[in-house]
């Protein structure tokens, strides 16, 4: 086995068709509001910030202040989050909603070399934690040789049912990678959510990530998130 860390990736953010946008607001005469953000970010505007204020402008002056949010769904970013638990994925997939995701199969990869992560509750026993997880590669190694599955002749159809059964085996703390599709919303909630102090150990680590990645990303839709000193981030507007 060996040992691992969560990491947070950004893979993707808005893009914007600014000819798109050009060709709406002349036919609705809004054109100055594009050219002086354009201006201001000196033609180079934050695509994920700029396509929820063109959604909000119709209704609000003030997207986070008036409380309503589904402007920021127009806007999504994908995270590689790499070496996470499978703990974390269960939790993770319960926030379905304006969510997408993909996550790494191991229905056909053999467990000899687990990734594992030691939880800070579990340092004091850190030796024991170990043995144990290592005692699971050494049985997915034994039972694949038991049952004969590495040998010629065998079906591939019988070596994919021996090796999906053996994860049944596997901790399911073991480390996996998982592609995570959100919009601004569902960021906003799942960071609060996640960060604060009754959450899992490995949410908060991983979702300090994702706060700190998407303050520096979009500080417009973000802004009013701060953190405190529990390692919590809590917005301003909760309501959005």
């Amino acid at each position: 086995m060996h040992e691992t860390k969560p990491q947070v990736f950004l893979l993707a953010r808005p893009s914007l068709d600014l000819d798109g946008m050009r060709a709406y607001l002349h036919d609705v005469g809004g054109e100055s509001w594009l050219e002086r953000r354009l201006e201001e970010a000196q033609e180079s505007p934050n695509g994920g910030e700029l396509i929820v204020e063109f959604g909000g402008r119709a209704c609000y002056r003030s997207i986070l202040r008036s409380a309503h949010g589904s402007v920021l769904e127009h806007a999504n970013y994908s995270f590689a989050i790499r070496n996470c638990s499978r703990v974390f994925t269960h939790e993770l997939v319960r926030h379905r909603a304006g969510s997408a995701f993909s996550q790494e199969s191991l229905r056909y990869v053999r467990l000899t070399d687990i990734g594992f992560r030691v939880p800070p509750a579990l340092e004091p026993v850190r030796d024991q934690v170990l043995a144990i997880v290592e005692q699971l590669e050494e049985f997915q190694v034994s039972a694949a040789k038991e049952l004969g599955i590495d040998e010629g002749g065998v079906p591939f159809h019988i070596k994919k049912e021996v090796t999906s059964a053996l994860r049944r085996l596997a901790p399911i703390g073991l480390s996996t990678d998982i592609l995570w599709t959100a919009n601004a919303r569902t960021l906003r909630h799942v960071i609060e959510m996640r960060t604060s102090d009754g959450a899992e150990e490995e949410l908060r680590l991983v979702f300090d990530q994702i706060a700190r990645i998407m303050l520096a990303e979009a500080p417009g839709l973000f802004q009013d998130f701060v953190r405190q000193d529990d390692g919590s981030w809590v917005p301003e507007y909760r309501k959005v």
